[in-house]
């Protein structure tokens, strides 16, 4: 199997996990479920953003259901979930319903919702702001049509060429948009 060509800065993880106290690897997880705390806010973040790019004209907004995984891809279910040996009596990693919550549940959907806010925060600088910098051609997957600089012919002039011609927020920068 070939190695990922993004995959030269992993992270290191599993070499030093063994190596860390049970104590530290307790707090650990307890760290990783403290953020269910803040879904709440996230998620109403996203929504406020989601609706305020539809209030400005946004249409083909993704939703946070497009970064979900389909059901029928998980490999894992409640009936066959595989489980850990348990290091100690009272061990979670030993429960069939902690792993299919984890794993279909939380991790999916968590990851979807940061995914989705992440691009929907995209499509918001593209809107409001295409201005170049190091790292604009990170926001490819918030692509748009036309910034709202672009949309009025005077303003689009002002851009630095550069900009004025990005495709990430230009999709065609000489279209005639006479209805602004």
């Amino acid at each position: 199997m070939k190695a990922c060509e993004s995959c030269g800065e992993r992270v290191k993880i599993g070499i030093n996990h063994n190596k860390r106290s049970v104590l530290s690897r307790a707090v650990g997880l307890v760290f990783i479920y403290l953020p269910i705390l803040t879904l709440p806010f996230v998620i109403t973040s996203a929504y406020l953003t989601y609706y305020s790019l539809r209030m400005v004209g946004g249409d083909n907004v993704k939703k946070w259901s497009d970064f979900i995984p389909h059901r029928n891809s998980y490999r894992y279910h409640l009936e066959n979930q595989i489980i850990m040996k348990p290091a100690f009596w009272w061990s979670l990693s030993q429960s069939k319903l902690f792993w299919v919550l984890n794993c279909s549940w939380y991790c999916p959907y968590s990851v979807a919702l940061f995914e989705w806010h992440t691009y929907l925060v995209k499509v918001v600088e593209n809107w409001w702001c295409p201005f170049g910098h190091d790292r604009k051609q990170h926001y490819t997957d918030g692509a748009i049509d036309q910034s709202f600089w672009h949309i009025f012919p005077a303003e689009r002039e002002k851009l630095n060429p550069e900009d004025r011609n990005n495709p990430i927020f230009t999709q065609d920068p000489n279209e005639n948009l006479d209805n602004y």
